[in-house]
């Protein structure tokens, strides 16, 4: 499997990452999203839904631990920050969203990785700059390694 590593100079090349992505998703399709806070896990969270065609701000559901939304394909969106305990994660019930009929985004899924499914998308993403930031996706089968080969055709400007 190859990595498709890019870097983004704004929240709006972050946003368009993840519109990207979000377009070229399937039901059932995992991203894991890991990054120290500020990185950028919910802008590119939010292109995400807007590239599913979900119309509605993408808020961090830090405090609910999960919000879904609705468009194209429902947008389940994970919040692990809150949790640190390996048996707390294990023990929310997340299977249904999972392995559900929508795309599941976990940030902080670093503190999960165990438990999460071993096909997904794994996105690292690190702060270069003020703006900048470095995002490193790694295809966890052959399904997402081509979700990023059609990414990059889809946006040669990555």
């Amino acid at each position: 499997m190859n990595n498709l590593n890019l870097i983004t100079h704004s929240p709006e090349q972050t946003y368009e990452l993840g519109r990207g992505i979000g377009k070229l998703a399937q039901a059932g399709d995992v991203l894991l999203l890991v990054g120290e806070l500020g990185t950028g896990k919910t802008c590119l969270t939010q292109g995400i839904a807007w590239g599913l065609g979900i119309e509605e701000y993408t808020l961090s559901p830090t405090f609910v631990i999960i919000r879904e939304l609705h468009g194209r394909l429902p947008l389940y969106h994970v919040d692990l920050y809150r949790l640190d305990d390996i048996k707390e994660i294990a023990d929310l019930g997340l299977d249904d969203y999972l392995y559900g009929n929508g795309i599941c985004v976990v940030e902080w899924a670093e503190k999960g990785l165990s438990v999460m499914p071993e096909e997904h998308l794994l996105v690292e993403i690190n702060h270069l700059g003020e703006n900048e930031r470095s995002f490193q996706l790694k295809p966890g089968n052959q399904h997402y390694q081509d979700l990023l080969e059609q990414l990059k055709e889809t946006m040669p400007e990555l």
